[in-house]
């Protein structure tokens, strides 16, 4: 993994502790100051610790997982990074030392699927102007 990639990883998960964080202290601050009491005249009401452990608990368990989540989704995108040597014959690409064909190498080094055709020039180039929808020269 790149330090580029490492610190968009640190990023995210550092967004997502601030984020919980601010979420964990609302609470408190809520439970503490009793907010809908002041803010919006509502019944004052006593602090309850049991409820208020109880809710911050919850809210640690879904930080964690939702962070553990992310750094499990972050560590599975693959980034293609760096040169890649392209044959200009052939099209295959230098990689440990070997040259391996275009499709073998997105095939073992991403997700992606692959799949062969012909663009328009190329056709005109190798074909002779084959036309793909009479089965004709052109």
């Amino acid at each position: 993994m790149s330090q580029k990639t490492r610190t968009l990883s640190k990023r995210v998960v550092g967004y997502e502790l601030l984020g919980f964080g601010l979420l964990f202290l609302i609470l408190w601050i809520d439970e503490i100051l009793d907010l809908p009491h002041h803010l919006l005249g509502a019944p004052a009401t006593p602090i309850n610790w049991k409820e208020s452990l109880l809710e911050s608990g919850l809210t640690i368990a879904l930080g964690c997982l939702a962070i553990t989540l992310t750094r499990m989704f972050l560590t599975r995108i693959k980034y293609l990074e760096g040169f890649l040597i392209f044959c200009a014959g052939c099209k295959r690409i230098r990689f440990d030392g070997s040259w391996i064909p275009v499709d073998v190498f997105m095939r073992d080094h991403s997700d992606a699927s692959v799949s062969h055709g012909l663009c328009p020039d190329c056709i005109d180039l190798y074909c002779g102007g084959w036309n793909k929808n009479t089965g004709s020269k052109l």
